[in-house]
């Protein structure tokens, strides 16, 4: 049995995991019940909600909205790193929020489906651990407004009395929450079955390759997720890792790095390890 906390611990972070077969339940577990920052995970829930609503008749995923330049909200992808206004299909931002983190499609589809909305969903499927308490845009004010900076810092003592890296006082939730959510979505539970596949397909084309992907370099094993960070200190990824002999695993990694410089590859690539290894684990 591999230790995840040494595993962790070697790359300089505080890990907190949980992984989950789809179809027996069997588990591996490391800190899976702790708060966590979720930084863009929570995009998941987010995705989830906007699905249910098309299920309901509430917005048509085709409808098209503009996003004017001056209303973009900080990142550096997709529609946030974009000069002029943009008119795309709600449909399409669910894509750039998912494959590339776009923070702007994110925003734009909260002010579409509402914050509320997303916190009743996930109190009604019983993630009592998950919270969504402000948007991209309002987490980036609460730094400035924190640290009265525009820059991000670097003094962990500084970092540690921040609201956005408190997960009593920003969006939250717990690897276990995480997983479910997941496997909710391919279990065709979390929405209608359509919407599920159009979920699943939308997290299989996340772009990012250095986290949990980096623990299953294999044609034939696919890996569908959503990754979180939040300089200098947060890096997450939550997901799915489909094997050809049909197996399906839902898997959480959060870490908390102790350093604070910008690029930290070990603390990348520890998610991808520490997934392979919990996983191999309920491989048996």
């Amino acid at each position: 049995m591999t230790d995840l906390g040494g595993l962790f611990r070697a790359a300089g972070v505080i890990g907190f995991l949980h992984a989950v077969d789809i179809d027996t339940g069997a588990e591996v577990v490391h800190g899976a019940d702790e708060p966590v920052v979720t930084a863009s995970v929570f995009k998941v829930a987010l995705l989830v909600e906007l699905f249910r609503q098309a299920d309901e008749g509430r917005l048509d995923l085709a409808e098209r909205v503009t996003v004017m330049a001056d209303r973009h909200t900080p990142g550096p992808t997709g529609v946030s790193a974009m000069t002029d206004d943009v008119t795309i299909s709600l449909r399409d931002l669910a894509y750039l929020m998912m494959a590339v983190s776009d923070n702007t499609a994110a925003d734009t589809l909260i002010g579409r489906v509402g914050l509320s909305a997303i916190n009743t969903m996930l109190v009604s499927f019983g993630l009592n651990g998950t919270w969504v308490e402000h948007d991209c845009r309002d987490l980036y004010l609460s730094i400035v407004e924190d640290t009265e900076q525009k820059d991000l810092p670097t003094e962990p003592a500084m970092i540690d009395r921040l609201r956005a890296f408190d997960p009593a006082r920003t969006n939250r939730s717990t690897p276990r929450d995480m997983t479910r959510l997941l496997s909710g979505i391919w279990r065709d539970e979390a929405a209608s079955a359509e919407s599920c596949a159009v979920m699943r397909r939308l997290l299989g084309l996340q772009v990012w390759p250095h986290r949990l992907s980096s623990g299953f370099p294999y044609d034939d094993i696919a890996v569908s997720g959503k990754t979180g960070t939040l300089p200098p200190t947060v890096r997450n990824e939550v997901g799915v890792v489909e094997y050809p002999d049909g197996g399906r695993y839902a898997v959480a990694v959060f870490t908390r790095s102790y350093g604070t410089a910008q690029n930290q590859p070990r603390a990348d690539a520890v998610i991808g390890t520490s997934a392979r290894a919990a996983i191999e684990q309920l491989r048996g």
